[in-house]
This record gives structure tokens, sequence and C-alpha cells, in this order.
């Protein structure tokens, strides 16, 4: 049996929507039709469990049949265990999506190498893109790549030794509302740069919308529009963004061709 495709969502830097990603990535996969599982690792927050938690909830308490992936979170902290459990939970499934903490440590860093879809969401702005790139105060232009992408390249190089596989970075650009356009073609112009010296892609993510964080406590996500109460024109678009961002993973299918998705 091939094993699992796994989608690790990882950035060091807390607040840029990894976890609200993560989940409804795994739910649109699963209403797709597909075997998914999810694992969280940040065992102090659960964030991606807690979400899967409130929507098991919603579906016992409502009678809902929703698309729901198989979860769960990582008892043994080690890189082992981390293998033990990706091999465990995904197995006879299609992907598995696996949540890192908002930090650096061993097993963010162990996740990030078993990775064949690395997401890794930023916030539009200059603050989020010091992460992975450093710009000139004045042009703008881009320095050198940040702290972030020198350890991802190590990562991929660790990947590469292990098995020969290769990691597919994908940098999720999400957006914030209150950003001026023309800052955010800056934004825009230094990822491009970037992208090309670093070697990530640049998909388009979320917005950023209150509807993300008023479904968290029902654990719906866009895919359940059907359970959403008073469904506005915010929810059309919003999941129009998240149709956008599921297809630029690109992510294989059963018979090798790009994922299309049904939402």
């Amino acid at each position: 049996m091939k094993r699992a495709h796994r989608i690790v969502f990882a950035n060091e830097k807390g607040g840029t929507g990894k976890s609200t990603t993560a989940v409804h990535a795994a739910v649109a996969l699963a209403a797709a039709g597909h075997s998914v599982a999810a694992l969280d690792l940040d065992v102090r927050q659960k964030t991606l469990v807690r979400y899967l938690e409130n929507r098991a909830a919603t579906m016992r308490r409502r009678q809902l049949d929703l698309p729901m992936p198989n979860h769960g979170v990582l008892d043994l902290l080690t890189p082992a265990g981390l293998d033990q459990e990706v091999a465990r939970l995904g197995h006879g499934c299609e992907f598995i999506i696996i949540d890192t903490p908002g930090r650096d440590d061993p097993l963010a860093r162990a996740a990030i190498s078993l990775a064949d879809t690395l997401v890794t969401p930023i916030n539009d702005s200059f603050v989020d893109l010091d992460l992975i790139g450093q710009v000139d105060a004045e042009t703008f232009r881009v320095k050198k790549p940040s702290f972030y992408a020198e350890l991802i390249w190590d990562l991929r190089k660790v990947r590469a030794k292990t098995d020969g596989g290769t990691v597919d970075w994908v940098v999720l650009r999400n957006r914030l509302q209150h950003l001026e356009a023309h800052n955010m073609r800056r934004v825009g112009a230094a990822l491009t740069e970037l992208s090309k010296r670093v070697g990530f892609r640049v998909i388009p993510g979320l917005g950023e919308r209150v509807i993300y964080r008023e479904l968290f406590p029902k654990g719906l996500t866009l895919i359940d529009v059907g359970a959403i109460e008073s469904v506005g024109l915010s929810h059309i678009a919003a999941r129009q963004e998240l149709r956008e961002m599921i297809s630029g993973f690109a992510l294989p299918a059963r018979e090798d061709q790009p994922l299309q998705l049904a939402l």
C-alpha cells in the first residue's frame, strides 16, 4: 500500500492562521472523498484537535453527518515517536495533515523533514516576511534569506539523504485587510524575488475574516455551508479562497493527476 502523502503546516511565528488552514485543508480533502488523517504536534494548545473535537460535538448535538478526518495528538514526544504515529495514523490514508507548534523545536524540525508538501502560512506583511527573508529598508529588495529559510534548506537536504524524497515548499500568503495596496505589492514583489532564490512556491491563502474565529467553537468549516447559520457574501468569498488554496497545493490524486475538489 502506498503511504500517505504528508502535508506539514509549519511556521515558527504564531498568529498566521496555521491551524485554521490545516483544519480546512483536512476537512476539504475528506469532503472530496479522500481518506485523511490529522496529527497535532502542539501538545499544549492542541488547536487542531480542539477544533475537530468541537466538530464532533456539533455533529452529535445536531445529528449532522459531516466529513471528518481521523485525528490525534502526538503522545511520545520524540522524533521516533513521531515516525511511529505518522505511520499508525496515516495507515491506509491518502493524506496526513501534520500541524506543528508555532515555535522551533526538535519535533517541528522532524516533521518538516518528513514532509512531501510543506505549507508555511504568513501574513501579508514585512513582519512575517522577515521570518524567511530580510529586505532593504529603503528599496524593499531582498538582502538575504533569513534563519527559517536556511533551516528549511538544511531539512530538505536531510530528507534527500534519508530517502531521496523532495519537499515541495509552499508559502501561503494570507491577506491582512488593514494593509494598504502599495505595501501589499511590495511584500508580493519581495516574496517573488525570494522564492526564486530559496526555492518555494507562493500561493494565495485566506483573508483576515471574523467568520473563521466564529466557526471554531462549533468546529465548522467553510465546507459546511449547509450547517452554518446566516450564510452571507463573506462566506461565499472565503469559500472561493479556500478552493484556490487547496488547488494551489497541487496535491497528487489517485491517478497521479492534480487534485480537483468540488467545493
